[in-house]
């Protein structure tokens, strides 16, 4: 398995709306990925994929978009009190998953808990904080955050963190556990290329 199996693929959006749609999107793909393998190695790999986008993604949404969404749309600081809420809880739910393992016979039972509250969560972004975004921002501030969003993912933690949902903690933590997160991978790929 090569590096570019576990990295989210770069989009080309230049909206943030479009790109962070499309990486939900990617994002249910990833669950069904993870689904349809089969036991082992293919499980654990896909697995993996949907943790580090899931990561990544949540985190660039935390620097970026949140903050801009406070201060830009209607109620934002509800609305992104209540995003940040569902992403703790994803994160918990995703660390605990982790925690068991893709050969646990409870491993799809949890992995469809984790589905539902992370489709539910995005669901509620493009709803209530996205589709709000897009009609209260140009163009120009929208592709302006598409490159914010990209910068942030590139030093995202690649595993969740729970209690690291606001920018200061992202900004405190978030580059020594990419660190961190990116060297554990690291090890882990050279172990599996060992047979290990």
């Amino acid at each position: 398995m090569n590096d570019r199996q576990t990295v989210p693929e770069p989009m080309s959006e230049n909206d943030v709306v479009d790109l962070l749609v499309r990486q939900h999107a990617t994002i249910r793909d990833l669950f069904d990925e993870v689904e349809e393998a089969s036991a082992g190695t293919q499980r654990a790999e896909a697995f993996q994929r949907l943790v580090r986008m899931l990561a990544v993604h949540e985190t660039a949404e935390e620097e970026v978009v949140h903050p801009y969404a406070r201060i830009t749309i209607e109620d934002g600081n509800e609305v992104v009190d209540e995003r940040l809420a569902e992403e703790k809880e994803a994160k918990q739910l995703l660390v605990d998953l982790e925690k068991l393992g893709t050969g646990h016979p409870e491993f799809s039972e949890h992995l469809q808990v984790l589905r539902a509250a992370v489709l539910a969560h995005a669901r509620a972004e493009e709803r209530y904080e996205f589709a709000r975004l897009r009609a209260r921002t140009s163009v120009a501030e929208r592709r302006a955050m598409a490159a914010g969003v990209r910068a942030a993912e590139a030093l995202a933690p690649t595993h969740p963190h729970p209690g690291t949902e606001s920018v200061v903690m992202n900004l405190l933590f978030g580059p020594p556990l990419a660190i961190v997160d990116r060297t554990r991978d690291a090890i882990r790929q050279a172990m599996r290329g060992q047979g290990g």
